[in-house]
């Protein structure tokens, strides 16, 4: 299997509180993964802004950080999303904002909007830190979808750039797939047989994926496989949360319609509340 690693990394930045946060975490990352830097900033170039920047990536220096700042006018959302195309952003960067007074977090309707419009994989950070936070437990999700070998290869190859000391793959299963009414001891006990069933032949398809990965992405690295009867999205954003998980691994929707945010499911449910840090894999 390929596993593509990220090349370019993108990220907002605004002359916010968490500007050094920020900048910080992304920096980092690039460095993890190889990858160049891009640094997208709305609104208009001054001495003030670059000499703010370069002095927070003054920091990464020894490091040999490969870097660009782009100063960028219009709207905001058409103004990244066209940046992220024309630099080949392979993963785009998101800060995720507090709610007033309450410890839940929530993608703001300009970040919400290029998560829903973006070509490239995406990290929504809840708790930018100067000083590096180790991601020790990633959970990722597991569901029978063309796009979930993809997701869980990367998923491996962020372990082990990051260090990663476990990976829970989650696989969330419709309760009905089960089809049993329970209403007696006889059915209860049919209905127990039949999820066990869908769990062992769901942990078989799991096995099946990490079996085809890189060696040096699996082999450092404890594994969980956890089957879950519930709804999609919601279910695996509250296991990664009760989980106390460092990062939780999704595949990017494949489509994105009015529907879809009116009646949430899979990633809306992330978005609206999110458990932790959260990467869609494109």
């Amino acid at each position: 299997m390929t596993i593509k690693p990220f090349k370019t990394i993108g990220i907002g930045i605004a002359f916010s509180p968490n500007l050094k946060a920020n900048i910080f975490e992304a920096a980092r990352l690039a460095l993890f993964f190889d990858a160049k830097l891009i640094m997208v900033h709305i609104g208009a170039q001054s001495d003030d802004k670059s000499k703010t920047i370069y002095s927070i990536l003054s920091s990464f220096k020894k490091d040999n950080l490969k870097y660009e700042v782009v100063f960028k006018s219009g709207n905001p959302v058409a103004a990244i999303l066209d940046t992220t195309n024309k630099k080949d952003i392979d993963l785009l960067i998101i800060g995720a904002a507090k709610r007033e007074n309450l410890l839940k977090y929530y993608v703001g309707s300009i970040a919400r909007k290029i998560t829903r419009q973006a070509k490239c994989s995406l990290l929504l950070l809840i708790n930018p830190s100067i000083d590096r936070i180790v991601c020790r437990h990633i959970v990722v999700n597991g569901l029978e979808d063309p796009k979930t070998e993809q997701t869980i290869a990367t998923a491996f190859y962020v372990a082990s750039k990051l260090k990663a000391e476990k990976i829970t793959i989650v696989e969330e299963i419709k309760p009905n797939e089960i089809a049993v009414n329970v209403d007696d001891d006889k059915s209860l006990r049919h209905a127990n047989i039949v999820r066990e069933r869908i769990s062992n032949r769901e942990t078989s398809r799991i096995n099946h994926i990490i079996e085809d990965l890189p060696q040096e992405h699996t082999n450092t690295i404890a594994i969980k496989s956890q089957p879950i009867f519930g709804t999609q999205g919601y279910s695996i954003g509250h296991y990664a949360q009760i989980s106390r998980a460092d990062l939780l691994v999704m595949n990017a929707p494949t489509k994105m319609t009015f529907w879809d945010r009116l009646f949430p499911h899979d990633i809306e449910h992330i978005l609206t509340e999110l458990p932790t840090d959260v990467l869609i894999i494109q």
